[in-house]
C-alpha cells in the first residue's frame, strides 16, 4: 500500500519518509515534492539557474529544495512500468545492499545509542526533545572520563530494584531505595570484533570503598565505605549513587568503567513494548507467585509486565537462587538483542523512533553520556560488533564458607582472577577469526621464535632490574622473588629507568639468549617482550641483561602470561544462540 492509501487523500505517514540509505546503512528523511517540509529551522535557498527562474538547472521552479541534499524523484507506483532512462544516459545499476544486521550491537544502552542515529535526521526540534528525555547523574570521578573510539570500551550496566512507576509498588519491597540488583560489566574489544558481558551477583560479598559523591548543592560528600557486605548495597544504601557501584566494581575486578547506565523496572517494560516483544524459551512450565510469571513450556513472545516478571523470577528456575536468575536474565538479553538486530526492527523507522523515545526516558546515564550526540557516538562504536562474538559470563563464585545457611557467595579465588585478567588484557571469550596482515604475522612469528631454544639454569641468569612505570618498590620486590623463590641469584636492583614503559621489556645480547629464555619462562614473558640488543655491565663490571618493569607489571611473582580461554567451570553463552530456561 502506498502512502496515499493510508488515509484521506494526500496524507502521508511520516514513517514512510524515512529511507534506508544502502551505502551508509543509516536512515535519512526523504521528502516527496508534495510532502510537508522538515521542521529544521533556517531559510531554504536555491542556486541561480540559467533560466532566471531561481530554480537550479534540471529542476522545476516548484520543486522544493532541502539544503545540502538532492530531493529524490517521486516513487514509482506499484505495478507501473519502470521509467526509461533519458537519452544519452545509462540506466541505474542495481546496488548491492549491505547487511543491516551488522550495523548495531543491539542491547540496552548500546541499542538506544544506535537507534538515535536513525532519529538524528528527524530535525532539530525532535533532537532537542530527546535530549530533554535524558536523565544524567555525576560520575564523581569514578570512571575513566568516557569511552574512546581507539580503545577498548567498558560500560557498567546497572539494573535497580527501585519500584517507582505505575504498578511497580506491588513488587516485593516497595520501599526499596534502588539497590544494584542486576549488574553487568560490558567489555567491548579494542578492535570491536568481540565483547564480554560479565554478570556480577548481587549477593557477592565485597568491600565497598569510600565514595566521594556530588550533592544537590554542588558540594562533595564522602560516603564511608564498608567491608564484607553484599554487592547490591553499593547502590542506594547509605545514599550511595551509581558512581559508588563503579568504584566497587573497580576494587573487585581491577577494571575501571568508562561509562555507566542505570535502568529500573520501567526500562524492561517500556523497551520490550517498544520493540514489539521478545521471544524466550522455557524447558518447563513456570508458575512463580512471587514474580507473577506464569508461562507454559515452549517459546513465548513477552513484553511489558510479563517481560519484567520473566527477568525477576528465580524460584522456578535452576536451583531457585540469584545465580539461576542471572542465567535467565542473560537469556532474555540475548533474545532482546536478536529481536532488535532483525530486519523487522532495523528497517522499521516508526519502531526505531519508538525505541528512541522509550530508551531516552527509561535509562539514567552518567554525566559523560548526557546528550543524543554522545549516545550516538557510543552506538556507532558498539554497532561494529557481531553479536555472535558477544559472550555472557558470570563472575566465578563459591558459597560463603562462613554461613551455615547459604545466602551469600564469595569470590572464587582460583578462577576469578583469570576471568578479570582476560578482560583487562582484551582477550576474547569466544573464538574470533581475525585476518592478520602479512607484516603482523611475520612479527608474531619472529617474537615466538625468540622463546624457542635452549634455556640456561636459573643460577646462570644475570640481570639488572629497573622500575620503568610499575608501582614504587616493584623492582626490589621482584628482585627478592627471583632470588628467594626462583634461584636467580645473579640479579640486582638498578633503580628507576629513564622513561616509563607501558609494557615490560627484557633486553639482552645475542650470547645471552639462553638466559633470556630462562627468565622469560620464569616470569611468563611473551616473545614480544624480549628485545635482542646489547648487554650492559652490572655493579661488578660483568655483562648483564636489563629487565625494565613497565606499567603492566602486576606484582612480584605474578606471571605475565594471559589466559587465552576462560577457566573450566566458568558458565558462558553467546548472544546468537537460543537457549531454553530449565
Amino acid at each position: 500500500m502506498d502512502a496515499q492509501g493510508r488515509g484521506r487523500a494526500g496524507e502521508i505517514d511520516p514513517a514512510d519518509q524515512w529511507v534506508l540509505n544502502p551505502h551508509t546503512g543509516e536512515y535519512e528523511l526523504r521528502l516527496t515534492p508534495s510532502a510537508p517540509q522538515s521542521g529544521v529551522p533556517g531559510p531554504r535557498r536555491s542556486a541561480p539557474s540559467p533560466s532566471g527562474t531561481g530554480a537550479p538547472a534540471g529542476r522545476t521552479a516548484t520543486t522544493p529544495v532541502v539544503p545540502g541534499r538532492d530531493v529524490p524523484a517521486p516513487r514509482r507506483r506499484r505495478g507501473a512500468p519502470p521509467e526509461e532512462p533519458l537519452p544519452g544516459r545509462r540506466g541505474r545499476r542495481p546496488v548491492k545492499k549491505k547487511s543491516t544486521a551488522k550495523k548495531a550491537l543491539l542491547w540496552t544502552g548500546g541499542t538506544m545509542a544506535f537507534v538515535l542515529v536513525a532519529a538524528a535526521g528527524g530535525g532539530y526540534l525532535y533532537i532537542r526533545h530527546l535530549n530533554g528525555n535524558i536523565t544524567s547523574v555525576s560520575d564523581d570521578g569514578a570512571s575513566t572520563g568516557g569511552f574512546q573510539s581507539d580503545k577498548a570500551i567498558n560500560i557498567l550496566l546497572i539494573g535497580t530494584d527501585k519500584r517507582t512507576g505505575k504498578g511497580n509498588d506491588s513488587y516485593g519491597d516497595k520501599d526499596s531505595v534502588g539497590h544494584a540488583d542486576t549488574t553487568i560489566l560490558l567489555h567491548v574489544s579494542k578492535d570491536r570484533t568481540n565483547a564480554t558481558a560479565l554478570s556480577i551477583p548481587r549477593d557477592l560479598i565485597v568491600n565497598v570503598p569510600d565514595c566521594p559523591t556530588t550533592q544537590a548543592d554542588g558540594t562533595t560528600k564522602v560516603i564511608p565505605g564498608t567491608d564484607n557486605v553484599r554487592f547490591n548495597t553499593s547502590l542506594g544504601q547509605d545514599e550511595r549513587t551509581p558512581s559508588c557501584t563503579v568504584r566497587t566494581v573497580t576494587e573487585l575486578t581491577g577494571i575501571q568503567a568508562d561509562n555507566f547506565m542505570v535502568a529500573d523496572f520501567n526500562a524492561v517494560k517500556t523497551l520490550t513494548t517498544a520493540v514489539g516483544g521478545v521471544e524466550v524459551c522455557l524447558a518447563k512450565d513456570i508458575d512463580d507467585k512471587d514474580s507473577k510469571l506464569k508461562l507454559s513450556k515452549g517459546t513465548h513472545t513477552i513484553s511489558g509486565e510479563q517481560a519484567l516478571a520473566f527477568v525477576r523470577t528465580r524460584h522456578s528456575v535452576g536451583f531457585g537462587g540469584d545465580l539461576s536468575r542471572i542465567g535467565l536474565q542473560q537469556q532474555f538479553l540475548s533474545a532482546l538483542m536478536r529481536k532488535l538486530k532483525s530486519n523487522d526492527t532495523l528497517t522499521n523507522p516508526a519502531k526505531m523512533l519508538k525505541l528512541a523515545e522509550a530508551g531516552t526516558k527509561a535509562l539514567t546515564v552518567d554525566s559523560q553520556l548526557d546528550s543524543i550526540g554522545k549516545l550516538k557516538d557510543l552506538g556507532l562504536e558498539l554497532g561494529k560488533l557481531n553479536v555472535k562474538n558477544l559472550t555472557f559470563a558470570t563472575v566465578p563464585v563459591v558459597d560463603n564458607p562462613a554461613e551455615k545457611v547459604k545466602a551469600t557467595v564469595v569470590l572464587n579465588r582460583t578462577t576469578a582472577p583469570t576471568v578479570f585478567d582476560m578482560i583487562k588484557n582484551d582477550v576474547s571469550f569466544s573464538e574470533v577469526k581475525k585476518k592478520a596482515s602479512a607484516s603482523k604475522s611475520a612479527e608474531a612469528a619472529e617474537a615466538a621464535a625468540r622463546l624457542k631454544g635452549t634455556k640456561s639454569a636459573a643460577s646462570e641468569v644475570r640481570v639488572r632490574i629497573l622500575n620503568g612505570g610499575a608501582q614504587a618498590g616493584s623492582a626490589q620486590a621482584e628482585l627478592e622473588y627471583l632470588q628467594n623463590e626462583e634461584g636467580v641469584l645473579k640479579s640486582e636492583n638498578a633503580g628507576n629507568a629513564d622513561a616509563a614503559l607501558a609494557k615490560t621489556t627484557l633486553e639482552y645480547a645475542p650470547d645471552q639468549a639462553d638466559q633470556a629464555r630462562r627468565l622469560a619462562d620464569i616470569m611468563g614473558l611473551s616473545g614480544s617482550a624480549l628485545k635482542p640488543g646489547k648487554s650492559v655491565t652490572n655493579s661488578q663490571g660483568l655483562p648483564t641483561m636489563t629487565l625494565t618493569l613497565g606499567k603492566d607489571f602486576k606484582g612480584a611473582g605474578v606471571s605475565f602470561t594471559t589466559a587465552t580461554k576462560a577457566p573450566e567451570g566458568v558458565q558462558q553463552s553467546t548472544a546468537d544462540k537460543v537457549e531454553c530456561a530449565k
